[in-house]
């Protein structure tokens, strides 16, 4: 224990070195824009106007006062307090920070290759470069689905480098040969109880092949601080071993966990794909299914009349291209992102609790592209409520966590008595949402929890 303590602390400093002297432009603005000290007490945002993240219009040009970490007043005839920064917002629009309900904290910026040969602190050291960026394109929160982030939302909470808030998962549960199972024939077999591999020692995944393997692999999520559970409850696309049809857990095991979860005031999501997977996991109690890529009719009247929430993602295309063009995993890929559009379909007709995420994985180039993946759902919504879905939405989907919430405090909107997580908007996004597909130009200001991490004004 107490070599692995040190090696974390390693990982630790490593990456605030890593942070504040990494090369490129965007960690450049990532170090640069990092809060130097305690800064205003408070800070008001005068003549903008406020998309609060749950009305579909703006409002008439008002001023926003933040105190510490919240939004104390929204009142046009505000008055700064003594010691207050002013900063005059000319007409832009104020807006709640972006949330990813949908992300891979540790498993965006690295290809599967690197995934599977790094150490720990290489992926340490990139993840914590990689929340830099996504802090800077806007997202002050993410809900990490998946891999060993607790370190990481540590550094960033306790301020030594720049990130989003992190709902974190832990450890993606999977069972032999399921979805999230990378081990070579050669690591076979193991002994039930017995680590699958370094990758279950390093907390970025779990095999549990039985109840009692699933409550142990789930309490030991919960004892490193997860927000919420994440199984793999059908096969994956970037899995070798698990074919999309494949079925993984059995009720009993997802029973397992969604007790376990609930002894804990949390609940259990699930990947799956297929409609017997997605019915599975709610007949066993799962409040949450992450894709639902290859659902039927039934499967979503089922969803909505359980009240099941829908996490799903508008997957492009070139998500595809971090496999070999004709690959079992690249014809995978094109299978699922087939069924993009009925999903949503779906989803919109049985009028479904749907969350938004990317589900980035290996590409940080990939990784630059999370505003555009959230303006691509005008396919189906309007851009307000694209942008209604990635703010309160989602906080909505977060708020699921109960007690086990890492963060004290409203998120998504911009209301009086909410944590201060805003973007000042260099135009309308309500009419122009492509505005929110280049962030280094039209994001002229970033707070979280009532820091300023980006000023350009």
């Amino acid at each position: 224990m107490r070599m692995r303590s040190t090696r974390l602390a390693i990982q630790a400093s490593l990456l605030l070195l890593f942070a504040w002297t990494a090369n490129g432009s965007e960690q450049q603005d990532v170090a640069a824009t990092q809060p130097a000290g305690e800064g205003p007490s408070a800070v008001l945002f005068r003549n903008v106007r406020v998309f609060d993240g749950i009305s579909g219009q703006l409002s008439a040009p008002t001023s926003v006062l933040v105190r510490g970490n919240v939004i104390a007043s929204i009142a046009a005839d505000a008055a700064p307090p003594a010691g207050a920064q002013t900063i005059d917002g000319a007409g832009r629009t104020l807006m709640p920070g972006l949330i990813d309900a949908h992300w891979h904290s540790m498993f965006a910026g690295l290809s599967v290759p690197e995934l599977i040969t790094a150490d720990s602190g290489t992926i340490n050291l990139v993840a914590g470069v990689e929340s830099g960026r996504t802090l800077m394109r806007g997202f002050t929160t993410v809900r990490d689905v998946g891999g060993a982030s607790f370190s990481l939302k540590q550094a960033i909470d306790r301020g030594r480098i720049p990130g989003p808030r992190i709902f974190p998962s832990g450890a993606m549960i999977s069972v032999t040969s399921g979805h999230g199972d990378f081990r070579a024939m050669t690591d076979l077999p193991r002994a039930l109880g017995a680590p699958a591999s370094r990758h279950d020692v390093d907390g970025d995944s779990a095999i549990a092949d039985s109840p009692d393997e699933v409550r142990i692999r789930v309490r030991e999520q919960l004892m490193r601080g997860a927000s919420q559970i994440k199984l793999t409850a059908g096969g994956g696309v970037s899995s070798p071993h698990s074919p999309l049809d494949a079925v993984t857990f059995s009720e009993a095991e997802l029973r397992a966990a969604v007790e376990a979860a609930t002894d804990w005031g949390t609940y259990v999501t699930v990947h799956a794909y297929t409609p017997t997977s997605v019915r599975r996991a709610i007949r066993a109690g799962v409040k949450c299914i992450e894709h639902a890529s290859l659902m039927d009719e039934e499967t979503a009247r089922e969803m909505a009349r359980t009240g099941t929430w829908l996490s799903t993602q508008p997957f492009p295309p070139e998500m595809a291209d971090a496999f070999p063009r004709g690959s079992d995993e690249w014809e995978k890929a094109q299978e699922v992102f087939a069924g993009t559009d009925h999903t949503y379909q779906l989803a919109i007709k049985h009028k479904l609790k749907t969350a938004w995420g990317t589900d980035v994985l290996f590409s940080s180039q990939l990784a630059t592209r999370q505003g555009a993946i959230l303006a691509s759902l005008t396919r189906w919504y309007t851009p307000a409520q694209a942008l209604i879905m990635a703010t309160s939405t989602n906080a909505e989907l977060l708020r699921l966590s109960g007690k086990r919430t890492p963060y004290r405090g409203t998120l998504g909107v911009v209301k009086e008595g909410a944590l201060a997580d805003l973007l000042l908007v260099d135009g309308d996004p309500l009419t122009n949402i492509a505005l929110i597909t280049d962030p280094e130009r039209n994001f002229k200001i970033i707070m979280k929890d009532g820091v300023i991490y980006k000023n350009t004004l």
